[in-house]
């Protein structure tokens, strides 16, 4: 998919962001959901139906990785040791990625920001480069529907220490870590619930009418 032309979803330059430079009258958008909601498959039909860019932060660590940047060999010590990319070192990496974009190009953000303090470095990013998060889509599903989904899961891909409790922590976790993050956004209204259950296509359709 290429990142600059015009795309469907292409929009003029109607303000200035306060550092002068110009901005788009729609912003980009954020995909957030607990683990077995199908948030990154539903972040790709998105991008591709309505030829924006995703920006998945798992997929930078690894092209970063694999093309052995300064960048892909800090995150590799990191990961190497089960510790977090510290929060720099993930905002840098958006930041290059971001610049490779043209900015008539809507960004779906996926699996960032995952804390406060990140979500507070995207928008400083997003200014300085002439963007803004227009929405938070937010998917949701009961926990039992999680929990099924990936206890499932687990047994069709053969994930021996995906255990019954280790889902479970997987899910108290996400739950711990994003809710200030939720309440980050909704504070400022921009946070979109949707339902995950159903269909592939079904929780697609309802995602696009958030958007729109």
């Amino acid at each position: 998919m290429a990142d600059g032309g015009a795309t469907s979803d292409e929009t003029s330059f109607e303000t200035l962001s306060a550092t002068g430079v110009a901005r788009l009258s729609a912003g980009d958008l954020i995909v957030m959901g607990p683990p077995g909601v199908g948030k990154g498959t539903q972040a790709k039909a998105l991008a591709q139906q309505n030829g924006w860019v995703q920006l998945s932060t798992g997929e930078l660590f690894r092209d970063h990785i694999r093309r052995d940047t300064e960048l892909g060999r800090r995150v590799k010590r990191y990961l190497d040791q089960g510790l977090y990319v510290p929060d720099d070192v993930t905002v840098e990496m958006v930041r290059e990625r971001l610049r490779g974009i043209s900015p008539a190009t809507r960004v779906l953000f996926d699996g960032f920001p995952r804390t406060v303090a990140q979500a507070e470095a995207l928008d400083r990013l997003l200014e300085e480069l002439g963007r803004r998060v227009d929405a938070v889509l937010l998917l949701d599903a009961p926990r039992e529907e999680l929990l099924a989904r990936l206890s499932s899961r687990a047994i069709t891909e053969a994930r021996a220490d995906d255990t019954p409790e280790v889902i479970a922590k997987r899910l108290d976790l996400y739950q711990g870590e994003t809710s200030p993050v939720i309440s980050y956004y909704d504070d400022r209204g921009l946070v979109k619930r949707v339902n995950g259950v159903g269909k592939v296509d079904d929780v697609t359709r309802r995602l696009r009418e958030a958007v729109n």
